[in-house]
């Protein structure tokens, strides 16, 4: 019987077809969350660092003196907010200029800051253990928080809202909810009360919202839920794919996070954040970040100096 090598070369023809056609359909398929945006480094407004400041009372302050910088928990997938680019490691956002103002104000040159990124549900531990000195992002203040930290501020004042696909038709607010899918970042606020509030809600709960957003873009979930802040940002990138819904149906006061024990560095970014805001800095941090949203700079919230406990 004579061998033939038509029926080898088809089979590899074929598997090298389907290969060019695989690679073609994930060039073209949706990348996830969208890219990410904001200001160029030019736009940002500089902050003047604070001559012979010093802070003996805190033990925080000190150990970031000892060190020669202070290190801050962050969010790296909140546009307009905290978000880090995966390229190049720079970190942006509204939340990462107010840690630069408060780096200036307590003596450091914001350029020595080093960010790292904190989930939601790890924010209090690591505050707890030192693993940094301050966190700044989307941080809502609350009494079950301060029992575990101390909060400076607040520096902004949100709400929970719904982030849905743009050609979503039901879903006008949390009223619209039952048995629809509904994501949130694990450990936030914004999970606890819809599961709480709305319990026939199908709550699923991720690390991080750009993997809420990931999973809205792609079918799995009807809806993201969590700050009108931070939705705004996304459905800022692609408006032609998602829309935020309804009215806020939540106060979301952001503060700082401190260690609790740490009373003299809560006060002191109490002073700074009055200081900036009063100085215009506030403004101008917010116009280059979260401004970018389309909604105009709000009043700042009053600043809840509580006492120690």
């Amino acid at each position: 019987m004579s061998y033939s090598p038509l029926p080898h070369l088809r089979r590899a023809l074929v598997a090298l077809l389907l290969t060019a056609l695989a690679l073609a359909a994930a060039g073209c398929g949706r990348e996830g969350s969208p890219p990410v945006k904001g200001p160029k480094s030019s736009e940002l407004p500089t902050y003047p660092v604070a001559r012979n400041f010093t802070l003996p009372a805190s033990p925080t302050w000190e150990r970031a003196r000892r060190r020669g910088h202070l290190i801050v928990g962050v969010k790296e997938d909140q546009p307009y907010l905290g978000e880090k680019d995966p390229a190049s490691g720079r970190y942006t956002g509204f939340d990462i200029e107010i840690a630069k103002m408060m780096s200036a104000a307590l003596g450091f040159p914001p350029a020595t800051l080093h960010f790292t990124t904190i989930s939601s549900a790890n924010r209090e531990t690591a505050l707890q253990n030192g693993q940094i000195d301050y966190y700044v992002g989307t941080y809502t203040i609350n009494g079950k928080r301060k029992k575990l930290v101390g909060f400076a501020g607040p520096y902004y004042l949100a709400g929970q809202s719904l982030l849905v696909r743009s050609h979503e038709k039901d879903i006008h607010g949390p009223g619209d909810l039952a048995g629809k899918r509904v994501s949130s970042a694990a450990g936030s606020t914004p999970a606890q009360r819809i599961q709480a509030q709305y319990p026939r809600t199908q709550l699923v709960t991720y690390d991080t919202y750009s993997a809420c957003v990931d999973n809205l873009l792609t079918y799995q979930v009807d809806a993201v839920t969590t700050d009108d802040a931070i939705l705004l940002g996304y459905a800022a990138k692609v408006p032609d794919e998602l829309k935020v819904v309804g009215k806020p149906f939540s106060r979301e006061p952001y503060g700082i996070g401190v260690p609790r024990a740490d009373n003299a560095l809560r006060l002191a970014l109490d002073d700074a954040l009055a200081a900036d805001e009063k100085n215009g800095s506030w403004k101008k941090a917010y116009d280059v970040t979260l401004g970018l949203s389309g909604v105009p700079a709000p009043q700042p919230p009053p600043i809840d100096r509580y006492p120690a406990s």
